[in-house]
């Protein structure tokens, strides 16, 4: 009876799970990935140099942040990214570090890495209209409020700020 109530919660997590894979990318020859990824295949030896390196340099904005801590909590985030991208490369992990000040619940991000045509393993990005990366979608109550695209306007944090306040 255990095994049967274990395996009734753990199925759709079986079903759910992460779908991605580490390719070569066409124009370089180097390690790319794409698919729905764990936050820590960013952290894999092929990307670590320069995850690591942005997300520990990185100092966010607290000032800013205090602003939106206790409402960020009612969004869901999707992350799209190429690994091969050097904006991706600098904004994804500040916007992490940004994620851990704030204590953002991992399991309301979902990180996409897509290719150079903007296509991931599946479908991933299909309906999410990404001409750029990255793109920070941020939804609340599974509608999308705002995106951050390429780069901040302001600030990472600053342009967080005004999804989450509803400020144009």
């Amino acid at each position: 009876m255990k095994l049967k109530i274990l395996l009734l919660l753990f199925f759709p997590t079986l079903l759910f799970a992460q779908s991605f894979k580490l390719t070569k990318d066409v124009n370089t020859g180097k390690p790319l990935l794409i698919g729905v990824c764990p936050r820590t295949a960013l952290q894999d030896s092929n990307f670590a140099y320069w995850f690591n390196g942005n997300y520990n340099l990185y100092r966010p904005d607290s000032l800013t942040l205090n602003k939106i801590n206790g409402k960020i909590k009612d969004y869901k985030i999707k992350i799209v990214m190429g690994t091969w991208c050097s904006d991706s490369r600098r904004e994804v992990p500040r916007f992490y570090k940004i994620l851990d000040y704030l204590n953002f619940p991992g399991k309301d991000v979902l990180l996409i890495t897509v290719n150079r045509k903007m296509k991931g393993l599946n479908d991933e990005t299909k309906g999410l209209n990404i001409k750029r990366i990255p793109t920070f979608i941020f939804y609340k109550d599974d509608k999308e409020v705002g995106r951050i695209i390429e780069a901040p306007i302001e600030t990472l944090e600053k342009d967080m700020e005004k999804i989450v306040n509803r400020k144009k």
